[in-house]
């Protein structure tokens, strides 16, 4: 074997026989069955062989959360008013109307106040803003920020999970931290998940729900919110009926849709002010109503209350849970939008002004309500002042139409870390702001959404079903919330288990009895939200076992490193070839075949593999690691990693003057370094192979794979798309993989 010539010390190992790196702390040791070689490394910016079975790398420290000053926090928290809470703020108008209570009187209608009060207090106030928002990872929330929290933590290695891919020559990164070990459940726990494939696809399984739960969230917010504030416009004329409030939320649905493109950036100047205008005029009429109808309301607040309702009413208090359960609808985007603000802006957003202006809309309500007990079915507008009727319409279409664009924005941005996971079909992301990344459109799921929006809406036509179908869909999301953080609580943050138990058990038995309520809504609309989650879910499911079982058959018919040197043997056309694949560990069958079809290869050839974290960014020296692949002359090994909201533009010289770079770094002698520097001035051509799977198995592999994923594959947008490649210097190459 050829002795390497380098000054190398970044701490790897290569292994020739198969093409590894197999880990040192300062040195690279070059060896196989016969001999070894121990040489030096250069130093380097920090960058590592990958997709080759690395075991050990540098380790960086984690990144820490960003400090905000004062004034900084306290204006992030002014701005969240606008994008967080135009959900959970709207709330108010149609809580009573849901209630269908009959023979009202006025405990009836204190132990419902209370009921919301305290579902107010302990599932948001409590749960979200003192405990959920620390679960989160490097800023970021949501139900992939606590799954990926804990696959920095536990390693997960199902090939059916959404972070199917922990390479060992990433551990070291600031985006992995591993667990120590602490009480004997929490080791058991640890060791279970890790070794249980059924655990973890359990885990995966609840995570993807949890995901389309949030997207069909998309189409049920507006449609709820929308309908709710227009309907207010029927106590006004007899003559105005619910066709024609039908008929005008159609028309404002189609236009919100419509405007999307546009992009939130345009008008969220505005959300704020009106939200800020929404909470101060609900507050106002809240006190107004509560000083003129009945000052004591306030007294309900004592949870007796609740016990002397559902004591009284029995079963009927049972199913009206599911209508109290409407006041916290929106609560779940405290959490998903946290990486747009930061935690301490949400929790002061929501303790000092959003939480007592609920509280107080809802006394007022109430108060209203003691004195005209029979207006309960629009009770929100019935209950505000003749002489400000007309203005509270206006503001409460607006901020309908607030909270409409935020649950709308947030399915853009969860389907946009879906395929960023490989968990979705490639669909096309637009960045509508140069300024904000996070700012996005997507042209088909828009449409989506309209549809099932608008179908909903003349299905409904804005009946308590509507307003069933809407609250199962929140409560699946808190439940699936409350696993995933005890998860966290035991294994990451080592809490004591008398708290865990005292944060599991209690919400487990709240949230269970909300939606155990709901669950009686099925016959009446509550089927809804789980027909919109079966129809994502049947996408996210089928194109993650088809993409498991493409990287299944690459993996078993890989080719080894002599196999690939006898090939290359042949004619050496001048130039780099970037060869793009998906197959983590080896080289893919794919660039067998390419091989066998053209006859010649590119005198530099790099076998690029391009990944996403379930993380924001990467750190810009950790996104590229370059590697020799073993003896085999002029082909390298390029892992790319990208968070799901860095730029994969490889469009224009940076990239190309870039990977030059990277791959003289390995260069081991000078002769190697021209080879490199030719082949760049000869031209580069990017390489994308397209499979075609095809099963041979059972019925339901052949469905989900001839059928379902080969639709979702030709329908969805090409890898090139995604990775924003130069068009005219690409090739694609087609292989049929039979499995």
């Amino acid at each position: 074997m050829e002795d390497a010539k380098s000054n190398n010390s970044s701490g790897k190992k290569y292994d020739v026989e198969n093409g590894s790196i197999i880990g040192d702390s300062n040195r690279v040791e070059i060896c196989n069955s016969s001999s070894r070689r121990i040489v030096p490394e250069p130093v380097v910016a920090p960058s590592m062989e990958t997709n080759m079975n690395i075991i050990q790398t540098y380790q960086l420290p984690l990144t820490k959360a960003k400090k905000y000053p004062a004034v900084q926090t306290l204006l992030l928290a002014y701005q969240s008013l606008g994008v967080v809470y135009g959900d959970l703020g709207t709330s108010p108008v149609n809580v009573f109307s849901s209630t269908r209570l009959a023979n009202l009187t006025a405990d009836d209608l204190l132990g419902t106040f209370s009921l919301i009060f305290w579902t107010l207090t302990l599932l948001v106030l409590v749960k979200y803003v003192f405990i959920v928002l620390h679960a989160n990872d490097h800023g970021e929330g949501g139900t992939f920020a606590l799954y990926s929290y804990l696959c920095r933590h536990i390693n997960f290695r199902s090939k059916l999970t959404i972070h199917n891919v922990r390479m060992e020559s990433v551990e070291g990164m600031a985006y992995y931290s591993q667990a120590e070990s602490g009480s004997p459940l929490r080791s058991k726990t640890k060791k279970f998940l890790e070794r249980s494939c059924a655990a973890q696809n359990f885990l995966t399984f609840v995570v993807l729900l949890g995901t389309c739960m949030v997207i069909g969230d998309g189409a049920l917010t507006p449609a709820t919110c929308v309908l709710s504030a227009l309907q207010g416009i029927q106590s006004l004329s007899p003559k105005i009926t619910q066709d024609h409030v039908v008929f005008m939320s159609l028309i404002m649905l189609i236009a919100l849709f419509t405007f999307q493109r546009c992009g939130t950036s345009k008008v969220s100047f505005c959300f704020t002010p009106i939200m800020l205008l929404w909470f101060a005029t609900n507050v106002s009429v809240g006190i107004y109503n509560i000083s003129k109808y009945y000052p004591s309301v306030l007294k309900a607040l004592s949870p007796h209350y609740i016990v002397k309702f559902v004591s009284r009413n029995g079963k009927t208090a049972w199913n009206l849970l599911g209508a109290v359960f409407l006041s916290i609808t929106g609560a779940e985007a405290m959490f998903a939008d946290l990486g747009h603000f930061n935690k301490r802006a949400i929790q002061l957003a929501f303790s000092f002004v959003v939480y007592p202006s609920l509280v107080l809309s809802y006394a007022g309500e109430t108060a209203y309500l003691v004195r005209y007990p029979e207006n309960i079915n629009n009770a929100y507008y019935s209950s505000l002042p003749k002489s400000v009727y007309w203005p509270m319409f206006v503001i409460s279409t607006l901020a309908a139409i607030v909270a409409s664009q935020s649950m709308i924005s947030a399915s853009f941005s969860i389907v946009k870390q879906s395929v960023a996971l490989g968990c979705f079909p490639r669909v096309n992301i637009i960045h509508t702001s140069s300024k904000h990344e996070g700012q996005i459109y997507s042209p088909e799921i828009n449409y989506i959404l309209m549809i099932l929006c608008v179908t909903l809406v003349l299905g409904f036509k804005g009946g308590v079903e509507l307003a069933n179908a809407y609250g199962v869909v929140v409560i699946w999301v808190m439940i699936i919330t409350t696993f995933l953080t005890t998860l966290v609580m035991l294994l990451i943050w080592k809490t004591n288990m008398i708290l865990i138990l005292g944060f599991f058990f209690p919400y487990t038995i709240i949230e269970g009895c909300f939606m155990t309520s709901l669950l009686n809504k099925i016959p009446q609309g509550g089927w809804v939200p789980f027909a919109i989650s079966a129809f994502f879910l049947t996408i996210m499911l089928s194109w993650t076992y088809g993409r498991s079982k493409k990287n299944e058959y690459e993996a078993d018919r890989k080719m080894s490193l002599p196999e690939l040197n006898q090939m290359l043997s042949s004619y050496r056309a001048p130039g780099i070839c970037f060869f793009f694949t998906d197959l983590v560990n080896g080289i893919p069958p794919i660039i067998r075949h390419y091989i066998q079809h053209t006859n010649s290869v590119r005198d530099i050839m790099v076998i690029v593999t391009v990944t996403t974290l379930p993380i924001k960014t990467v750190l810009l020296q950790e996104r590229f690691n370059v590697g020799k692949l073993g003896s085999v002359e002029g082909v390298y090994r390029c892992l790319i990693q990208f968070g799901y909201k860095d730029s994969q533009s490889m469009e224009g010289d940076d990239f190309v003057t870039l990977m030059i770079t990277k791959l003289q770094e390995q260069a081991e002698s000078t002769t190697e370094k021209q080879k490199i520097d030719t082949a760049a001035d000869r031209g580069t051509v990017f390489v994308l192979g397209r499979t075609i799977l095809k099963s041979n198995k059972g019925w339901f592999a052949r469905f989900t794979i001839d059928y379902l994923y080969r639709f979702l594959q030709n329908n969805s947008r090409p890898a090139i798309s995604m990775l924003q490649i130069p068009p005219d210097k690409t090739i694609q190459v087609g292989m049929l993989y039979e499995i």
